[in-house]
């Protein structure tokens, strides 16, 4: 058995003295793991964040076969100077890697890791933390968890939505949430209007909203919790802008 195709560095797992077992997020064959021998003279090849055209090969099917990789791109090394951005590269990475079924085609996944990927590289805060937002977003849409932001729940209308209810994922107005504000996620203007800048505030509700419903359907269920590296993120994100979500996630 053997194929080749792009993918993105997850993790690298130390196997034996110079060897690795990386995880990838690959275009056309899902999240795939590979054992690489010699993984210790080859660099940073293996950092997660990394574009990298790999080889794959074993001798069926269902064994975990052996990598060979040529780096095309290092995010990882290009984000170096900026904390707050390498710890959203690394969040997303371990986000995927723990979240996805290995071996299942992802290819909405792919194409948002990359352009959250692109983004970081060359956007500003203003940019990133949206576009990560909705990184978080769109995987819950793939893994069939999506939510339903195109009208009230209560009322059917889709005028002055600021609410998300956290059993059924539906947004609700203004109006008819208000009396149930204290039960009800906030809804961040941004993920409603494609073009609008997030502020600070909105950043850390839009995580609130997209962690609440992570948490619940992707994580909880498998006895699983969050990958420290989003942990960290939030605490950077929220230290950095000293903007706290409304409620825990």
């Amino acid at each position: 058995m053997e194929w080749s195709d792009r993918g993105i560095v997850l993790s690298a797992r130390r196997h034996g003295e110079s060897s690795a077992v990386v995880s990838a997020l690959t275009a056309a064959h899902g999240r795939h793991a590979g054992l690489v021998r010699g993984a210790k003279r080859a660099g940073g090849t293996f950092e997660p964040g990394n574009l990298v055209q790999l080889r794959w090969r074993a001798r069926l099917e269902d064994h975990l076969g052996n990598f060979q990789a040529e780096l095309i791109h290092s995010f990882a090394a290009s984000l170096l100077d900026d904390p707050l951005k390498l710890a959203a590269l690394t969040s997303a990475c371990a986000l995927i890697d723990s979240a996805l079924a290995e071996r299942e085609r992802h290819d909405k996944v792919f194409e948002s890791l990359s352009g959250l990927l692109n983004t970081l590289e060359q956007g500003t805060s203003a940019d990133w933390q949206g576009v990560y937002v909705r990184f978080e977003f769109n995987l819950l849409t793939d893994l069939g968890f999506g939510l339903d932001l195109s009208q009230c729940a209560a009322t059917g209308r889709n005028d002055t939505l600021v609410f998300v209810s956290p059993k059924t994922g539906r947004a609700v107005s203004a109006t008819a949430g208000e009396p149930y504000r204290d039960r009800l996620l906030p809804l961040p203007g941004f993920l409603l209007d494609t073009k609008a800048t997030a502020s600070s505030k909105e950043i850390a509700d839009g995580l609130l909203l997209t962690g609440s419903f992570l948490e619940r359907h992707v994580f909880a269920p498998h006895g699983k919790k969050f990958p420290l590296a989003r942990t960290r993120l939030i605490d950077r994100i929220v230290s950095s802008d000293n903007v706290a979500p409304g409620k825990e996630a």
